[in-house]
């Protein structure tokens, strides 16, 4: 199946969710099969069909989709209904300079993209309320993650407490080496930065599923409510793009998250 549910999310009434794995679509060369992704050198008409066969399998419109043009940074975006369709289609009507969405909008799928970085999705299922990070590494050390929770508390008046994440399966700390420089980086942004770095082997590797799962928590999120990932995509590069593992240009994958509109007629 191109489409995997997740597993925390699963029994939340009424949330579209889903990750992409790359099998199943019709694009070609290193962006076989389901590139999901507008901005990576692939044929638009072939995204685009596989954008509609992901949006069938999770019965929402391919129009209800909300993308933000991902730049590895940590901004958040309020969408609402009005944004439907920005980014489904083109890339040129991406939410600009966006690597976090929130919405309390039914109706609207947000849509985020990867071939290595963390897709963390929130959901706060009392004030039906929906969140959706692109952690990069710059990214996760801005605290994107954080702020998307800050903003959905802010905004929208929800409660880390009772809000439920699970994040997509992305590159681990059995892959994910990375420079010194990294470190430094690190301890200018995140407190007790170096429980996030492993050396092994005389090499230097980052934990960014730990890293972000931290946020999360220290963001105000019950640690028992955080899913974390359990795939490494560089590891299972044979199911999920990984930049990493290509060595060059590849597709993208996506997590989806909606709030489904009341009188949408379900699958049996």
């Amino acid at each position: 199946m191109p489409v995997r549910r997740m597993g925390s999310l699963a029994g939340l009434e009424g949330i579209v969710h889903a990750v992409t794995t790359r099998h199943g679509g019709v694009s070609g060369g290193p962006y076989a099969t389901l590139n999901l992704g507008l901005h990576v050198g692939d044929a638009a008409e072939a995204v685009l069909e596989n954008r509609r066969r992901v949006c069938e399998e999770v019965e929402v419109e391919l129009d209800s989709l909300v993308a933000g043009a991902q730049v590895l940074g940590n901004a958040v975006a309020w969408v609402t209904a009005a944004d439907r369709g920005r980014g489904a289609r083109e890339q040129a009507s991406a939410l600009p300079d966006t690597d976090a969405l929130i919405t309390d909008s039914p109706g609207v799928v947000l849509a985020a993209f990867s071939a290595d970085c963390p897709l963390i999705a929130i959901v706060e299922p009392r004030r039906r309320a929906i969140g959706l990070a692109h952690a990069s590494r710059r990214g996760t050390l801005g605290q994107v993650a954080a702020r998307t929770v800050r903003a959905m508390a802010r905004l929208l008046g929800c409660d880390p407490s009772a809000m439920v994440a699970a994040i997509a399966p992305s590159i681990g700390p059995c892959c994910y080496e990375v420079g010194e420089e990294v470190v430094e980086d690190a301890r200018r942004e995140l407190a007790e930065a170096d429980q996030f770095f492993v050396r092994r082997d005389g090499r230097l590797y980052l934990d960014l599923w730990a890293a972000n799962v931290e946020q999360l928590v220290e963001a105000g999120l019950e640690r028992e409510r955080v899913e974390p990932p359990s795939v490494c995509t560089r590891c299972r590069s044979e199911e999920f793009f990984s930049y990493r593992a290509a060595g060059g240009p590849t597709g993208r994958f996506a997590v989806l998250l909606g709030l489904r509109t009341q009188n949408v007629k379900r699958k049996t």
